[in-house]
Parts: C-alpha cells; sequence; structure tokens
C-alpha cells in the first residue's frame, strides 16, 4: 500500500493535470451534447446509436477492450418496431492483484427543445460565465444526466494514462442508452453476463444522481421503491339529465375510494402499509441531525407555500424513510375547459406508494386491494371495481460503513475538504437495485451533481467546477480503492 505522503504527491500531479486540461474535457463534453441521444422519441433513436459508437470509440481510445452487444428490438404501443441501442461492456486492466471497478452510467438524454423554456440551444454546451471562474455552469442536455459524469469518470481514467501511471485498479464499464426509456433489455443482459463479465468485479459504481445541497457533497446510500395502482370503475357514458340522481355514478365511488387512501397530515390510512417499515435506529437518526440541508431554499426551489413537516429532520426522513402515497390522475373523466353534463362511466384512478425497507410488494399489493374493497363494498355500489398494480419497483439501501463506502468517503475528504452529506434518495433508482440483486455486489451511488443541476427539466447544467472536481474525485477514488486490496 502507498504511504499517504507518496500518495499525496501523487494526487498533486494527477489533479495538477486534471486542472490544465480543463478546455480538453469541457471540449469533449460539448461534442457529446451535441447528439441529440433521445431514447424516448422513436425519431431520434438513430442518434442514440451514433452516440453509443462514439462512447465505444472513446473507451477503445482509452486502450480498452469494448464490446458492443445487441439486445435486438423492441415494439411501441403504435405497432412500429425499433432497434435497441447496443450496451457497451468494456474492460480495461486484468491485474489479478488489483480490485476490479465496474461503472454503470448511460448516455442517452430526456426530450429537450429551445421552445419548452431553455434560455439556450439544449443540444449546444454553453457556458455561461458566473461571477467566479469556478461556478460558471455548463448548459445542456445530458450535462449531468448522465454525460457529464461518464466523461469525468473516463477522463479520471485517461488521467492515470497520459501521465504514464499504473493503473490503481482494473477497470470494468456498462454503458446503455436506454435508460431515460426504462434501460429495457438491461437486467436480462445482467443476468446473462453474470457469471462471466461480472465474475471478477468487486465493486460497482454509479454517478447518476445529486448532492442534496448546491455546495456540499454527499454519498446516496438508499432510494424508494415504486408501486403503481389502478383503481377502475363503471361501465358506459351516461347523460346527467337523464341518469342523474337516480344511479351510483363511478367518479363519485372512485373519488371517495380516492379520498379514503391518505388524511390530511399525509398519514396513509391503509390499513398495516407501516408494519414492515423499518424501525428507526439511534444511529440512523444521528446521521440526519448532520445533514447539510435548507428547507427553506428547498420550498423555494419547488415553489411551495409550507411543508407538511417543520423540521429539517421530520422532512427527511418523511422524504427517504417513510413510504407515501401520491394521487396522479384519472383517466376517462371530463377535462377538456367548459362544461359537459356528462356522467362518465368508465373512470381510471392512478396512484402510486413510494416503497421502503423492509415493505414487501405482494404484501402492499394485498393490503391496498383489501382496503379498497372495504370502502368500496360500504358504498353499496352496482359498479364494478378492479385493481391493478401494473408496475412494481423495490427500494434500495447499502451499507454505508463498508470498505467502498469508506474509500469514497476519504476520496471527497481529499477533493472537497470536508465529509460528504450521507444521503438517501426519495425517488426510485431501478439500476441501483438492479445490480445488487443480479450480482450480489457492494454498489455505490457518488453523485457529483449539485442540488440545482436540474436534471430532467429545462436549463439543465453542471458546473464548471463540479465537473472538474468531480473527475479529481473518481481519480482519488481510484487510488483509494486500491488500498483497500
Amino acid at each position: 500500500a502507498m504511504s499517504s505522503s507518496s500518495s499525496s504527491a501523487l494526487e498533486v500531479e494527477i489533479f495538477q493535470y486534471i486542472d490544465a486540461h480543463q478546455s480538453d474535457f469541457i471540449k469533449d463534453l460539448k461534442e457529446w451534447v451535441a447528439v441529440e441521444s433521445d431514447s424516448v422519441q422513436p425519431h431520434l433513436r438513430k442518434e442514440v446509436m451514433r452516440m453509443m459508437a462514439m462512447a465505444a470509440d472513446r473507451l477503445a481510445a482509452l486502450g480498452a477492450a469494448v464490446n458492443l452487444v445487441n439486445l435486438g428490438s423492441h415494439q411501441l404501443p403504435d405497432g412500429q418496431v425499433l432497434p435497441l441501442p447496443s450496451v457497451i461492456l468494456g474492460e480495461l486492466g486484468k491485474d489479478p492483484q488489483n480490485p476490479t471497478v465496474c461503472f454503470y452510467g448511460h448516455v442517452d438524454v430526456q426530450p429537450a427543445k429551445k421552445e419548452d423554456g431553455w434560455s439556450t440551444d439544449p443540444y449546444t454546451l454553453t457556458e455561461i460565465d458566473g461571477v467566479l471562474l469556478f461556478i460558471r455552469n455548463l448548459y445542456g442536455r445530458g450535462a449531468i444526466d448522465n454525460k457529464g459524469p461518464v466523461l469525468a469518470w473516463i477522463n479520471a481514467v485517461e488521467t492515470f494514462r497520459a501521465l504514464k501511471l499504473a493503473m490503481p485498479v482494473n477497470f470494468k464499464f456498462v454503458i446503455e442508452g436506454m435508460e431515460e426509456a426504462g434501460s429495457l433489455g438491461l437486467e436480462k443482459l445482467l443476468e446473462e453476463e453474470n457469471q462471466s463479465f461480472f465474475s471478477d468485479v468487486d465493486y460497482i459504481v454509479i454517478s447518476d444522481n445529486l448532492w442534496l445541497s448546491n455546495k456540499k457533497p454527499a454519498l446516496t446510500y438508499g432510494s424508494r421503491g415504486n408501486a403503481c395502482f389502478l383503481v377502475e370503475c363503471g361501465s358506459k357514458d351516461l347523460h346527467s339529465g337523464t341518469f342523474g340522481g337516480i344511479i351510483h355514478e363511478p367518479l363519485l365511488d372512485l373519488v371517495a375510494l380516492l379520498d379514503s387512501l391518505v388524511d390530511s397530515t399525509g398519514r396513509i390510512q391503509i390499513p398495516g402499509i407501516y408494519d414492515s417499515v423499518a424501525a428507526l435506529t439511534e444511529e440512523e437518526r444521528k446521521l440526519y441531525e448532520s445533514i447539510e440541508f435548507d428547507p427553506e431554499e428547498h420550498r423555494n426551489n419547488c415553489g411551495v407555500k409550507r411543508f407538511l413537516y417543520g423540521t429539517k429532520e421530520e422532512i427527511l426522513l418523511h422524504l427517504w424513510r417513510y413510504p407515501s402515497l401520491s394521487i396522479h390522475g384519472i383517466e376517462g373523466a371530463f377535462h377538456e375547459p367548459g362544461i359537459k353534463t356528462v356522467i362518465p362511466a368508465k373512470v381510471i384512478g392512478k396512484f402510486s406508494i413510494r416503497q421502503v425497507p423492509h415493505m414487501d410488494l405482494s404484501v402492499v399489493k394485498k393490503q391496498v386491494v383489501e382496503h379498497l374493497e372495504g370502502v368500496f363494498s360500504k358504498r353499496n355500489s352496482p359498479n364494478k371495481l378492479r385493481v391493478s398494480m401494473p408496475l412494481g419497483a423495490k427500494p434500495w439501501l447499502a451499507d454505508v460503513n463498508n470498505l467502498l463506502h469508506k474509500a469514497a468517503r476519504r476520496a471527497i475528504k481529499t477533493v472537497f475538504g470536508e465529509d460528504p452529506d450521507l444521503i438517501r434518495d426519495g425517488s426510485t433508482i431501478p439500476v441501483a437495485r438492479m445490480f445488487q440483486t443480479v450480482t450480489q455486489k457492494s454498489v455505490m451511488m457518488l453523485p457529483i451533481g449539485a442540488a440545482d443541476d436540474g436534471e430532467h427539466s429545462q436549463n439543465e447544467k453542471i458546473s464548471r467546477h463540479n465537473y472538474i472536481e468531480g473527475t479529481k474525485l473518481f481519480a482519488a477514488f481510484f487510488l483509494e480503492v486500491s488500498q483497500l486490496h
């Protein structure tokens, strides 16, 4: 193992190289952002294919062995058949003495158009001068989600090559082009490759999320799952003048059903739903106290008047650690401007429940169905009730005290000069869960995006500071991991 003094001299050399090559790294990001690799809109699928080829070339230029795995095609709801982008499996270094780190990233993006409210062209990476050089922002679709982090990782590997340094770890890469469209075909590929490509992998790292604050780095160790439900009521449209007052109206049934799900304090009213939620330990509660989080700033970011909870701890616990239920809409109800005196016949309510450890999806489904059937039976309605759960994703939780997370914490301290916030994510990150379930390896989320980077929204960006310091973080992290073995 390296002594800390020689390690820091090495880090200085690496960091100086990264600083000196900022403009090259930004030029690379500009080239990648210029590709409209939107995996959601069919007419841009060929651009996703072009982006995958560019990423494969970039890895090959590092000296990696690159395998583009063909996943075949998929059919859209309208019957159109589209080719799926290949997934890149890359490999660099096979030293049996070194640990093997596998990086997952994606190079497809969410749809974006200038007229959606972007200040700049979304596919032209645009640097807007901040007061200070390091807070200049680089605006463009994919800048943070996920082209910037993928390139930061590649830049970090490139730095060792350019300085003719021995590679500190063996690298593997899984890069896909369908993440924004549900990672079609990825899970099957992971299962097929589990005994081969992943057999010698020690650690898996994903950098596809954000810090909790604009300035303080974070490590994400958990995310909520999600269970989506449809509640269907009724049969055929009727006129309110002819039937109003003499029938059980499906929409009234549905509104009563939806109203029974959550009370005004946000507590879910389905019996038993909290029974398997893991108890909060004292050690875990302490983690929440040290987190840098300004409820006011968060409130302003999302434009609401007040939250359901008054303290930082309560807000974060209910965002990350407890289940929540949201109602998303009603299909079949009249929703155009103006009035139409129709009694909608068949209406479908849509809601979802964010899952946390140790909730079980099949139990949750049973609890939801039983609750809704109970409420419905009290209404003595002749309408038909159907409840289904078309989508279910499990939560993900990692051990923040394992070797991998400790290595990352040390690297963050080296580069940013402070310990990271240890955070969870209120949304669902299926890919972290997928890698952990399929490979049974240690999975970590190591974000380099600030809270205000706006992934999926207009004016998505990464700051020059986060892009360049993020590259240093990855390089320092490689050195830390190399010392674990």
